[in-house]
C-alpha cells in the first residue's frame, strides 16, 4: 500500500484501484478538537480537488478535498458518532472516505511521506 499527501493536508492510502482518504496529523492538530464530521455518500462521483467532506472543530469548519478523481465506495460511519477519532487516530481509524480511483496517474502530482514531512517543516 502506498500513501500520498496533498498540500491541503489530505492523505490517501492506495491499494490497487481503491483509495482511503483522511486528513494528516498536522491538519487535525491545526483544527483542534473535532466536534462534527460530514462524509460523502457512497456512489458520489468526485473530481480531483472537489469538496468531499466537512470537518468542524471548536476553532473552525474546514472542507476536506478529494486528492484524486473517483467514485465514493463508503464514508466512515464511525465518525458520525465519534468525530474525535480524527484527533486520536487521524491517519488510521479516523479516515473520512474510500473511493475507487478513476485515474491513477493523478497520484503522480501528490507528495510521498518524505516530501510531505519536508513541506510541513517549512510551514
Amino acid at each position: 500500500m502506498s500513501r500520498y499527501f496533498t498540500e491541503d493536508h489530505e492523505w490517501i492510502d492506495v491499494d490497487g484501484d481503491t483509495g482511503t482518504v483522511g486528513i494528516s496529523d498536522y491538519a487535525q492538530g491545526q483544527l483542534g478538537d473535532i466536534v462534527f464530521v460530514e462524509v460523502p455518500d457512497a456512489g458520489r462521483s468526485l473530481s480531483k480537488g472537489d469538496e468531499a467532506a466537512v470537518v468542524e472543530s471548536v476553532k473552525a469548519a474546514s472542507d476536506v478535498y478529494s486528492p484524486v478523481s473517483g467514485t465514493v465506495l463508503e464514508g466512515n460511519p464511525a465518525l458520525v458518532d465519534e468525530p474525535a477519532l480524527v484527533n486520536s487516530d487521524p491517519e488510521g481509524e479516523g479516515w473520512f472516505f474510500k473511493l475507487t480511483l478513476s485515474d491513477v496517474s493523478e497520484l503522480d502530482a501528490l507528495m510521498d511521506e518524505t516530501a510531505y514531512a519536508a513541506f510541513v517543516a517549512k510551514l
